[in-house]
């Protein structure tokens, strides 16, 4: 299973997969490229660190979306990997119905919340500031709907009383970097069923 990771920031959960490739625990999934809006992330230092391509694509004149021909370049240079999944980790732009319909029942995203709860931006401040006792992170298919994709799987993280936001987020990233590679596994080996 050919797989594409696509990232905007320090491209932990990236790193995550990567790792997970190199250790033999990604099953039948292989990792072709990393992509990023950001010329400067962490994400590409990982895939350069881990032996692939890495390439930076001006994502165009806004901040928040792909559009236009920044989007039609975006496709182009995804296509040439050929992939039958396509990973958010941490790509901080909302994908438009040409990129959706390029990749269709291709693409999962990870939200650090317990979707429906909390979706959008700043997930775990969003469950923190709300006080729930339970939290944690979703991987879902892609739609066109701000993570309103259909979920795929959770990992639950436990609010103890003495957490502040910054202990929350460790615990939230910590089970991300556990749930991500876990659900390419079982995409890769047909474990997980893609959609229809």
């Amino acid at each position: 299973m050919n797989v594409v990771l696509l990232g905007s920031g320090t491209g932990s959960n990236a790193e995550t997969i990567l790792r997970a490739e190199k250790n033999g625990d990604l099953g039948d999934a292989s990792i072709k490229a990393v992509f990023s809006d950001n010329e400067n992330a962490g994400i590409m230092d990982h895939a350069s660190h881990y032996g692939k391509p890495a390439r930076f694509l001006s994502a165009g004149p806004f901040k928040t979306k792909l559009d236009g021909e920044s989007e039609t370049a975006w496709i182009k240079e995804i296509e040439f990997y050929e992939p039958q999944l396509v990973v958010l980790a941490g790509f901080m732009r909302v994908l438009k119905p040409p990129f959706l319909q390029a990749f269709q029942k291709r693409i999962i995203n990870l939200h650090p919340s317990l979707l429906p709860s909390f979706p959008g931006l700043n997930g775990i401040r969003q469950a923190f500031d709300y006080g729930v006792k339970v939290t944690g992170c979703t991987v879902h298919w892609v739609n066109e709907i701000v993570d309103g994709g259909a979920v795929i799987d959770q990992a639950a993280v436990r609010v103890q009383n003495d957490d502040n936001l910054q202990a929350l987020e460790a615990k939230v990233h910590e089970a991300e970097h556990r749930l991500l590679p876990e659900v390419v596994r079982r995409l890769s080996i047909g474990e997980i069923p893609f959609p229809r």
